[in-house]
């Protein structure tokens, strides 16, 4: 009998080779030998290779033949077309069996869930209980992978339900499918609560109550659990050991668990496995473990493509600057890949293309774009989205709009990316004129394209356009996003609105590091030092640890307030009790600090000890203190010193013509203007800009282009005239009689920032403050002038400039007399 079984097989065999090389008439010819079992052979093995088009020649020749087809033939048939995909032709043979049992019932079912029809794979099931079938285990796992997929608990628990009234309650097989059910579903309660009730657990089961706990993010009781598994004896697959394999990645404090796994892993002789190999290398990679990733790769004989990409990953997290070589380091196991003739997936290349913008490799990036042409997937919203954000740190924004013009399909994230590419080379009104054709399209932005419209507005100062934006998030949600609410505070801060940005951080349920640097810099940059340093120390009893740009914030506090003590003990516990090393930044914030209370030579040696020399940021610094205090022969140094490392820097040669002009050394003021001309050094031409109602008004100096010129420069001549009849008794200045013998002519001389406050005052309301923005730094004599301003017209006046916020009141500005 078991060899007239071979002997079938084997002629079964033999007519399937005669149909793949199109010997049709062979298999005519011998038809009358056909039986059923012969069909069945067939049309098991079109079905294993997925021959529809053989599988429907067989269905074919039975019709003609009119072979009487028993109920396991007309099985197999159905199962068939489902395993093809071909669905139609499969219900259509369904609906002609005339006994159906549980068997055709259950293929439909798995038919059209693996097709992703899960609303007709469940139709089908209803159709099944209602027609009286006796369902098995296996429809009721059908059943509960439809519910899996679809989420839907209301349904998986009725089943349940089901399962326990018919009495498959104590089948492992159904055990294992409901705690996978209401795993997908997010209760995890109702997944211990199945699992400690059961009395017929095996193996599969304590395997899949690993993956769900890690599928829901318990990493630690994951780790519990598999421990426990492997204390009780049970046999440990390769999915379970990837579930926890991932947990330890995500966690650095279940690193060392990771490693005895991955000892438990070399025992059982796993660790050749490209399934464990690659989540073993990727948890090492993701907790910065380079080194033992690259052992891990060493040991995988064959790596594919998946193995790969967890390296080259894997490298990309290390965005720290002191790992740019390591970054390197994904370029070559790209080279490596591509030398083994592996075919990159579109994770790889984005991936690639990623460790291309973190290395600045922008030549590598475009060849990878070639690349991507090359696999034909240029249109992958992934690969267009890192794609927008190679070119747009490249600072080719127009080579960044062309990708993202020519992608078919435009995800949210394509869309992001574009937007943050348009702030990030601030092409700020480019990014808002994006959200706008995004909301246009009806699609629905994310907390990361708001937060990236909030920094557009910020930019811009366009506290309005903010305000609706704010509206947007509170009512789509997404106001309790840290990510956004972080923006939002940065936007009010930018735009002068202190009491908003506390009201934003204040209503935040909780604050992240990047949040509380936020509100200690709006503080500081409004001249508010205590209530930064109060901030700080608050964040400090809270156990949020600080991050550099923390520090930045508070030693610009301690600059703007004058103290230096306070400013030298936060720089020196940055070091020595957080481990930060400072960088050119915070060095420059101390020189400041040392200008301002006028220790230039403190601050001249400060710099020299900590090797900042060739840093111009540092010595820019030292120059605006020795403007302040005009101290000429330090501030020629210093200058002589940027000079030579930028000399096309046209803001060095403005400090210093003023520096002359302040300490009325005119004939050398004027040399350095003619130097100017002869190193073709241009000054950027200063330009204001103030938001009304929703409309951005822009300025430059003697600009006569507005709509409501005419009004702007009537009001202006009032102003003058009030200023005069008062006499400049509000001042209080020292410099007083200078500012009356030539406060016309400064006035008239229409400062870009004058005209925008002008148009504040006649189109705003008497309560609203006037928040002007300036893209170059506030000069002495307007810096005089918007003090009068706010006196003679009884206004706030917040004008912001590329260093600080100057808030006017009365007569008086928040910064004291240092500008």
């Amino acid at each position: 009998m078991a060899q007239a079984s071979i002997l079938e097989m084997q002629r079964c065999h033999k007519y399937l080779n005669d149909w793949k090389s199109n010997s049709f008439k062979y298999f005519l010819t011998v038809n009358s030998l056909m039986d059923s079992l012969a069909y069945t052979d067939l049309l098991q093995c079109y079905t294993d290779s997925r021959s529809l088009t053989l599988g429907k020649s067989v269905h074919a020749n039975i019709i003609r033949s009119n072979f009487k087809q028993s109920l396991f033939l007309q099985n197999n048939l159905l199962n068939m077309y489902c395993k093809c995909g071909d669905m139609k032709h499969a219900h259509k043979v369904f609906d002609e069996i005339p006994d159906r049992d549980v068997v055709s019932w259950n293929v439909l079912v798995t038919g059209y869930f693996q097709m992703g029809f899960c609303k007709n794979a469940f139709r089908v099931f209803m159709d099944a209980r209602n027609a009286q079938i006796a369902l098995d285990r296996f429809t009721y796992a059908g059943a509960f992978n439809i519910c899996s997929r679809t989420g839907d608990l209301r349904a998986g628990k009725a089943l349940h339900g089901l399962v326990v009234v018919g009495g498959f309650s104590n089948h492992s097989f159904l055990t294992n499918s409901l705690i996978d059910m209401y795993s997908k579903c997010g209760r995890i309660d109702e997944v211990r609560r199945v699992f400690e009730n059961s009395d017929h657990l095996d193996d599969v089961s304590w395997n899949t109550l690993v993956s769900a706990h890690a599928r829901v993010g318990l990493v630690h009781e994951t780790a519990r659990i598999f421990a426990r598994m492997h204390t009780v004896g049970r046999k440990i697959n390769c999915y379970s050991l990837g579930s926890v394999l991932k947990c330890c990645g995500c966690s650095f404090e279940l690193l060392e668990f990771g490693r005895m796994v991955h000892s438990a892993v070399v025992k059982v002789g796993l660790d050749h496995d490209v399934f464990v190999g690659s989540t073993m290398l990727d948890m090492y990679a993701k907790n910065g473990e380079m080194i033992e990733a690259i052992n891990v790769f060493k040991a995988i004989p064959d790596p594919n493509v998946v193995v790969f990409n967890a390296m080259i990953s894997g490298f990309c997290r290390l965005e720290d600057e002191s790992h740019d070589n390591l970054i390197g380091e994904a370029l070559v196991f790209y080279s490596k890949m591509q030398r083994r003739g592996i075919m990159p997936s579109m994770f790889t290349l984005s991936s690639i293309l990623r460790a291309c913008n973190l290395t600045d490799s922008f030549v590598m990036g475009k060849q990878i774009h070639a690349q991507v042409y090359k696999c034909s997937l240029q249109y992958d919203e992934f690969i267009g989205s890192a794609l927008i954000d190679l070119y747009c740190n490249l600072g080719s924004i127009e080579d960044g709009l062309r990708c993202f013009h020519r992608m078919p399909k435009q995800d949210i994230v394509t869309w992001t990316s574009m937007i943050s590419g348009s702030v990030q080379n601030e092409h700020f009104e480019r990014a808002l004129s994006l959200f706008y054709d995004l909301l246009s399209l009806g699609r629905n932005p994310d907390q990361f394209t708001l937060s990236s419209v909030m920094s557009a507005c910020a930019n811009l100062a366009m506290s309005r356009s903010g305000e609706l934006i704010q509206s947007y998030a509170t009512k789509s949600g997404f106001n309790s996003f840290a990510i956004y609410c972080n923006s939002q505070i940065f936007m009010y801060a930018r735009a002068g609105d202190t009491e908003a940005a506390s009201k934003t951080f204040y209503e935040m349920d909780n604050p992240d590091v990047v949040s509380w640097s936020t509100m200690i810099s709006n503080h500081a940059q409004h001249g508010s030092a205590e209530d930064a340093l109060s901030l700080f120390r608050d964040m400090e009893r809270r156990r949020i640890s600080p991050n550099h740009v923390t520090f930045l914030s508070v030693l610009t506090a301690c600059s703007h307030g004058g103290l230096v003590d306070e400013g030298f003990r936060y720089f020196d516990n940055m070091k020595r009790k957080y481990g930060i090393i400072p960088n050119v930044k915070h060095c420059a914030c101390i020189v400041d600090l040392l200008g301002r209370a006028g220790k230039l030579d403190d601050a001249k040696k400060f710099i020299v000890d900590f090797e900042f020399q060739d840093d111009p940021v540092i010595w820019r610094s030292l120059l605006s203190s020795c403007r302040i205090h005009g101290d000429i022969e330090r501030g020629e140094h210093a200058a002589e010193r940027i000079m030579a490392l930028e000399p096309e820097a046209s803001a060095t040669y403005v400090i210093l013509y003023n520096m002359y002009l302040d300490s009325g050394i005119r004939p050398m003021a004027m040399k350095i203007r003619q130097l100017m001309k002869d190193q073709g050094v241009k000054k950027e031409p200063g330009s204001s800009w103030i938001e009304i109602g929703g409309s951005f008004h822009s300025f430059v100096a003697g600009d006569n282009t507005h709509p409501r010129n005419k009004v702007i420069y009537e009001k202006l001549a009032e102003m003058v005239s009030k200023i005069e009849r008062l006499g400049y008794a509000r001042s209080g200045t020292s410099k007083l009689d200078d500012v009356k013998s030539k406060i016309k002519s400064n006035l008239l001389n229409c400062h870009s920032e004058k005209l925008a406050v002008v148009l504040g005052i006649i189109s705003l309301p008497p309560v609203a403050p006037i928040r002007v923005m300036k893209n170059l730094r506030i000069c002495v004599d307007c810096h005089t002038t918007m003090k009068l301003f706010s006196a003679v017209e009884g206004r706030e006046i917040v004008l912001r400039d590329p260093i600080r916020f100057h808030r006017f009141r009365g007569g008086s500005c928040s910064c004291g007399d240092y500008w």
